[in-house]
């Protein structure tokens, strides 16, 4: 073997012996006739000691620069006394090197390994390098361990892994397909899969009635912190199983890998919220347990109030008032709360009033707010009461269309929650359950899937379908992990008449139905057993773990937020000959030089 040992693994047990490293500079130190070397590999360092005492060795020594490949060959030894680096498992120890072979030389590197305050725009430009950071050696490592960790799970309970294809048909998910022309049929085009979402109802239709697979999926969509246009998926699913064996059998695995990965327990069972009452707590379908603030509904007191503000948002049909108390929020300064106003404006909140509670017990009075002239006592006291407010609190309120109100106070509610210390440490999961099964495009004027449309209603919701979609909720069910979602899945419909209420209530006609799922109605006709499941975002569970601020952290080749792939300059055009290959042909347009 061309090594006998990682750099970063040699320690004490190797003192006295001849040991092989192969690895780059991490940084070459020249101490004035003794030339220092940090030699690097996936496992870390080794201080490597060159002496003028070997000559032709140390020639080689005085050419050696950063991120330079080497062979080492020497006999490691105590390192002097004063020296040891207890960071390091290499710490107590160094090689003394008797041969150096120079297997490759290096440019000088775009950025220093050790520099912390790189623009990602550089990090991804230059990603080879960025990979050979220690904080991307640990996150790569990491991701694989959590990989690791869930198939060791699913293998034990009786899952099989099965690929499922990567060219499919181009149906409707909730994102555009990313679409694959055909070059052997003009004009017509795969697509790449959103999910496996089709294919593994297919799989428990054909009697698999354990399927995993850890694979990739394909959204063109508008791109954030935690989406990528190409991203990696947990994907789960069991036939005769119901919501609760199923939610319990996935917490089991996201237990399992915690304690198999960080050796942390978590709290057991996962508290449950249904979605209506997530919302009303917290504003949001996946809050984060570990701020303790919680929102208090007011829209039914100010339908006949003079504040016209929050009047006209309780006259609303989807309006809502909603008051978010801060414990000791009165210490806030004016500056404060015009920063707050500021970022609640960046979800749509035209403003954001307030009461300060000075002295509870003086009612009015002991109050401090340019809104009370506008409110009756009556609902002042209801305020207090129904926020719990005490001396020396603020009560911030939110008002306008629900869903301003609720994105503004929700990301509010945490922002304060970690700027001002209410947030507990640790990890705080729970499953948000009972989603409805449609949401209204007021745009289209039509209704849309929440989840997707192979999501089972309730029992009992089946005939919402037909006469009132907006009271059909689903068996649906999501798994969230401080603020993140991190996991969701549903009950699938095994009944192809269910199915088919579904694409009516859609607007999906039958002829469209049969041309987009013709394929998977056909496979319901025979004999499909209940079944469900779960898809994770493996990105997101690792990115949560690491600390990382986003998943192209995590990802080895991540495309920016503009999806692009900086180091292979993605996309980029293709030559005519391609093109006329897939039928395709570029429209023309005069370059307009400014």
């Amino acid at each position: 073997m061309m090594r006998t040992e990682y750099c970063g693994l040699v320690s004490r047990k190797h003192l006295q012996e001849s040991v092989t490293l192969c690895g780059w500079v991490h940084r070459r130190r020249d101490h004035g006739g003794v030339i220092f070397i940090d030699l690097r590999d996936r496992e870390g360092l080794v201080q490597v000691v060159c002496d003028p005492d070997r000559p032709e060795m140390f020639k080689i020594a005085e050419k050696i620069r950063n991120e330079f490949v080497l062979k080492v060959t020497g006999k490691v030894r105590h390192r002097p006394e004063g020296t040891v680096n207890p960071d390091l498992i290499s710490g107590e120890v160094e090689v003394l090197a008797h041969d150096i072979e120079i297997l490759n030389s290096s440019l000088t590197p775009p950025f220093q390994l050790d520099d912390d305050n790189l623009s990602e725009t550089t990090r991804l430009t230059h990603r080879v390098i960025d990979l050979r950071r220690e904080q991307m050696q640990k996150n790569l490592r990491l991701r694989y361990k959590v990989a690791m960790a869930v198939r060791k799970f699913l293998d034990a309970h009786g899952f099989l892994d099965i690929e499922t294809p990567m060219l499919t048909k181009s149906t409707p998910e909730g994102a555009r397909d990313y679409l694959v022309p055909s070059r052997i049929y003009p004009g017509q085009f795969f697509a790449l899969p959103q999910s496996p979402q089709l294919f593994k109802q297919l799989l428990m239709i054909a009697g698999f009635d354990r399927y995993y697979q850890i694979t990739k999926c394909f959204r063109d969509e508008d791109l954030r912190a935690d989406r990528q246009p190409e991203f990696t998926q947990i994907d789960v699913e069991t036939s005769f199983l119901n919501e609760v064996e199923i939610t319990g059998l996935m917490e089991e695995l996201i237990c399992n890998l915690f304690k198999e990965v960080m050796r942390v327990e978590l709290p057991k069972p996962f508290p449950r919220l249904s979605y209506q009452e997530s919302m009303s707590r917290y504003g949001s379908d996946k809050p984060d347990l570990r701020v303790p603030l919680a929102l208090s509904e007011l829209t039914d007191l100010m339908k006949a109030v003079e504040f016209k503000v929050f009047r006209s948002a309780a006259e609303l049909s989807d309006g809502r008032i909603a008051a978010l108390r801060i414990p000791n929020g009165g210490a806030l300064t004016r500056k404060d709360i015009d920063d707050y106003t500021a970022y609640v404006a960046i979800y749509g909140a035209k403003g954001l009033a307030y009461i300060k509670v000075n002295e509870k017990a003086k009612g009015v009075e002991g109050l401090q707010s340019p809104i009370l002239k506008f409110l009756p006592a009556s609902v002042i006291k209801a305020i207090l009461e129904r926020t719990a407010a005490e001396n020396g609190d603020l009560i911030f309120f939110g008002a306008d269309r629900a869903k301003i109100v609720n994105d503004s106070l929700s990301a509010l509610r945490e922002k304060i929650g970690h700027d001002k210390g209410f947030a507990e440490p640790g990890w705080k999961p729970l499953w948000v359950t009972d989603f409805p099964m449609f949401e209204w495009n007021e745009e289209e004027k039509r209704w849309d899937p929440l989840h997707h449309p192979f999501t089972s209603p309730k029992d009992g919701h089946e005939s919402f379908l037909d006469s009132d979609p907006s009271k059909a909720y689903a068996k649906a069910y999501d798994m969230v992990l401080n603020g993140w979602e991190i996991g969701g899945g549903s009950v699938r419909i095994h009944r192809e008449d269910v199915q088919s209420k579904v694409f009516r209530a859609l607007n999906i006609g039958q002829d469209e139905a049969r041309q987009k799922f013709g394929f998977l109605l056909d496979a319901l006709q025979y004999g499909a057993p209940p079944h469900g499941g779960i898809a994770f975002g493996l990105d997101r569970i690792v990115a949560l773990i690491a600390g990382a601020e986003s998943i192209r952290d995590v990802i080895a080749f991540p495309k920016t937020q503009r999806a692009q792939c900086l180091l292979t300059q993605a996309p980029s055009p293709v030559d005519e000959k391609q093109l006329r290959e897939l039928h395709i042909r570029l429209r023309r347009e005069e370059t307009i030089k400014s």
